[in-house]
């Protein structure tokens, strides 16, 4: 890179947060003779390129790229590469190269184009911690965390998870950065900013982030849950990401007494576990006893829906002949799943041997009637042989004519018997004698 003639006294033009103009450190003696000149000279000629490349129009992401291209180059940390990370040689102390870096991250941050979405959101996260690593200006830290919600449902897992540099904290990880940036993000959705869509990425990297900081010992409960609820519930499309966090918290953390346990597993929407989930969670002994009813009773009424919507697809058939039965009506078109078919079988499966034992019982009750009809004529070989002289069905007529004459005279039903039947076909159609002869 092209370096200036001589090392003259550099002022740098730089968009800061809180102030707009140029920042001159010739006037703060202590902060610049921590650094080399050709340092100063090579950041002064990055800043002007970058400046003159602004001036004609250049697209914003096209800037950001060089910026990027430029940090990673200048400081490995901001990389991504943790092979590239190197040690400050032993000729320059620590503090000096601590103080290096804090000059770099600022002057970095105070070109960015201020276009969104500019920047890809990994580099942004990992400038934001190199700049809480050095101990970057409160503007610029807050101006990285703003950058970085607005573009936090292109983030990945693994640059968000950022360690605490604080000497106050507990944790392992910036938990508290991260529920900031994540109560930001929800903040822009109400808006009307971000989609939906992108909600939904940002619930299941925060359900991720939840799982790696939920082994931390020293994340204590309220900090968890504080967490858990910075993301709305109806963002949440399945909540097996947030089950699995709990159960990591409660694994990583035996000393949770029987009341927070419960206070914990209430964040959970036992209707959005998956079968396997719910299955988990019932056999899980770390969960209250309260808390696995709850699911139990989810399931339960899972199970009876489905059954009550394979009953009615039973009873009232599609009315297009050619409509598969494994297709649920009303729904678009939506294809059963494996369980409903299953149920749906099963059901049909009764209603067949419901349908043919009543057959066999109706078909039982044909051959009595006809026997007790043959015992009743007899063993005749004349005029009472019902079946051979083709009578059956006129004394069915017959029996059924005359029921419904009663019924309207207002009579009484009388038993219908194989000897009442006769009789009154004999009474409507032989002659005296024979009708005496019955008597």
């Amino acid at each position: 890179m092209k370096k200036a003639p001589s090392p003259e006294p550099v002022t740098i033009s730089v968009n800061h947060p809180s102030h707009n103009g140029q920042e001159t450190f010739t006037d703060d003696m202590e902060y610049y003779s921590w650094f080399d000149e050709a340092c100063i000279q090579d950041m002064n000629y990055f800043v002007k390129t970058i400046t003159g490349i602004k001036s004609k129009g250049i697209r914003p992401d096209l800037i950001g790229s060089i910026i990027a291209h430029y940090a990673s180059k200048w400081l490995p940390d901001l990389s991504g590469n943790v092979s590239a990370i190197t040690t400050p040689p032993q000729t320059e102390s620590v503090t000096a190269s601590v103080m290096k870096k804090r000059f770099f991250v600022e002057t970095l941050i105070g070109i960015l184009p201020p276009e969104k979405d500019s920047v890809p959101c990994n580099f942004l996260l990992r400038l934001l911690r190199t700049a809480k690593m050095v101990g970057a200006n409160p503007n610029y830290l807050t101006e990285m965390e703003n950058r970085v919600a607005w573009q936090l449902d292109q983030a990945s897992l693994k640059e968000l998870l950022i360690p605490s540099f604080s000497h106050t904290s507990g944790t392992l990880l910036d938990v508290e950065l991260v529920t900031r940036l994540v109560k930001k993000f929800v903040g822009l959705d109400s808006e009307g900013v971000k989609t939906g869509a992108a909600l939904v990425k940002v619930a299941k990297l925060v359900d991720s982030y939840l799982a790696e900081a939920a082994l931390d010992g020293g994340l204590s409960l309220p900090e968890f849950i504080s967490f858990i609820e910075a993301l709305p519930s109806y963002a949440r499309t399945t909540e097996d990401g947030l089950y699995r966090a709990i159960d990591t918290y409660l694994k990583a953390h035996p000393q949770v007494l029987k009341q927070e346990r419960k206070e914990l597993c209430r964040l959970i929407d036992s209707r959005k576990l998956s079968p396997e989930a719910a299955l988990h969670a019932a056999q899980n002994d770390r969960l209250p006893v309260r808390a696995i009813i709850r699911v139990l009773f989810t399931e339960q009424t899972k199970l009876s829906r489905h059954v009550d919507w394979s009953g009615s697809l039973t009873r009232s058939p599609p009315t297009n002949p050619s409509a598969s039965h494994y297709f649920e009506p009303g729904s678009g078109g939506r294809c059963l799943s494996k369980r409903e078919m299953n149920v749906q079988q099963a059901e049909i499966k009764r209603l067949r041997e419901d349908v043919a034992r009543l057959q066999s019982e109706c078909s039982a009750m044909h051959l009595q009637v006809e026997r007790l009809m043959e015992k009743k004529s007899g063993g005749s070989k004349g005029f009472f042989r019902w079946k051979r002289l083709g009578l059956a069905p006129s004394i069915r007529g017959s029996v059924s004519v005359e029921e419904m004459t009663n019924g309207e005279n207002g009579e009484g039903f009388e038993p219908q018997t194989p000897g009442n039947m006769k009789t009154r076909l004999v009474k409507g159609r032989t002659p005296s004698r024979w009708r005496k002869s019955m008597s």
